[in-house]
């Protein structure tokens, strides 16, 4: 019995260690971005859960989004720097409790890969502030195979009557 406890002991420590080493830094965390602010200023312009997502890369509660069910033509920005993200057109309900999307608005989005769980995702964040948008997967819709799943509290929407 003591050796199947070393044993077990053992293969959690490697485990762990493997998450460990996988761990890389982020571009959106080394890079410079066209919007550019402090910490403070990030803090007095966004609320409180738009600061988490965006500058802290957190992940809000599915199923909470008041834009989860939002279904009038327009444009999904960005809630930070207002940059143009996703065209309503490519917006489908997934099932998964946030915002998702079969396409970005090219040029606009960027990727990058994280192990925060211990495996890696495709990260988006926006290419003009680097804020964190959430992550694509390869389970959507055609045509491009993608779903975008962006938390609701990183974007902002524009009608198309506003513009």
């Amino acid at each position: 019995m003591p050796r199947y406890f070393l044993l077990v002991i053992v293969l959690v420590f490697v485990g762990c260690m493997n998450t460990v080493q996988n761990k890389t830094v982020s571009k959106a965390e080394t890079k410079t971005f066209p919007v550019s602010k402090t910490d403070a200023e990030w803090r007095s312009e966004l609320n409180d859960m738009e600061y988490y997502i965006l500058r802290k890369a957190g992940t809000e509660y599915s199923f909470t989004s008041d834009l989860l069910e939002n279904n009038e033509k327009g444009t999904y920005v960005c809630a930070g720097c207002g940059t143009k993200l996703f065209r309503s057109e490519t917006k489908f309900k997934s099932g998964t409790g946030w915002p998702s999307f079969y396409q970005e608005i090219e040029g606009n989005v960027e990727f990058d890969v994280d192990y925060k769980i211990g495996y890696p995702r495709t990260e988006e964040h926006c290419a003009n502030c680097g804020g964190h948008l959430g992550h694509v997967f390869e389970d959507g819709p055609k045509p491009t195979g993608k779903r975008h799943c962006i938390n609701g509290a990183a974007l902002d929407f524009i009608p198309d009557s506003s513009y």
